[in-house]
């Protein structure tokens, strides 16, 4: 089978370390401690000039909801320019309105303005009222994606409705499962589901290399990053099916 895997960068080295593992897509964030925003510019800039590989930014401009306001799309309109100039292969958002539906208008004018990057509807789409019509919807803007849990925290919990929401797809776009996703199940997610591309952190802690760290301070002093063996056995695991 033909599977795909994406892995989260939320530091550059982290990034280089999951390509050289063999991954086929980034998704690039900043801030893991709101879920992924926005990278900045000189994050992406220096990420597409050293990767080769797929390189989607996440777009989105605070952590929290997905309800935004008219300055904050304003951004994300700017930062998504800013993605195509710099040769991304696509970007990642997703918008909702306050009962849970997906902001159809403004999510097609964003995948208009993508164009011709991809894009990939993030977890937003796990917070929606109807998830059904949610997936209707998604179509409907252009999306060529959509990262899920089906609605739970972790997506082995998710699996009978995201193998549901990949049945009524029908190959109109594609389910890529993520969240909770390691060596361990994503054979077993494989099967239950049917899905072909796989999302997963793999996340690692990377620890500082000051030679010197204040004793008074109670920071660890550590950033994120990948655990290239579980990248490695994950890829294994999927050749194997």
């Amino acid at each position: 089978m033909n599977f795909k895997l994406e892995v989260i960068g939320f530091t550059i080295d982290a990034c280089m370390q999951a390509q050289a593992a063999g991954v086929h897509r980034i998704e690039l964030c900043d801030n893991v401690g709101e879920g992924g925003t926005t990278p900045s510019h000189g994050f992406i800039k220096t990420a597409r000039e050293k990767l080769h590989i797929d390189l989607y930014p996440m777009i989105r401009p605070r952590g929290g909801d997905f309800l935004y306001s008219d300055e904050e799309f304003e951004m994300m309109q700017t930062d998504i320019k800013l993605c195509k100039q710099l040769g991304c292969n696509g970007v990642v958002f997703g918008m909702l309105h306050a009962n849970g539906a997906v902001d159809k208008k403004r999510m097609s004018s964003l995948v208009e303005l993508a164009y011709p990057m991809g894009v990939t509807m993030h977890r937003a789409f796990d917070r929606t009222a109807d998830v059904f019509q949610a997936l209707e919807d998604a179509i409907d803007t252009g999306c060529e994606r959509i990262l899920t849990s089906g609605q739970k925290p972790n997506a082995m919990d998710g699996a009978n409705l995201i193998a549901q929401l990949i049945q009524q797809a029908d190959d109109r776009i594609i389910l890529m499962p993520g969240s909770g996703l390691k060596s361990s199940n994503v054979a077993e997610l494989a099967t239950m589901t049917g899905a072909r591309e796989f999302h997963t952190s793999a996340r690692a802690d990377a620890e500082s290399k000051m030679s010197f760290i204040n004793p008074a301070m109670n920071e660890k002093m550590r950033s994120v990053s990948v655990n290239t063996d579980e990248i490695k056995k994950i890829m294994d695991n999927l050749k194997d099916l």
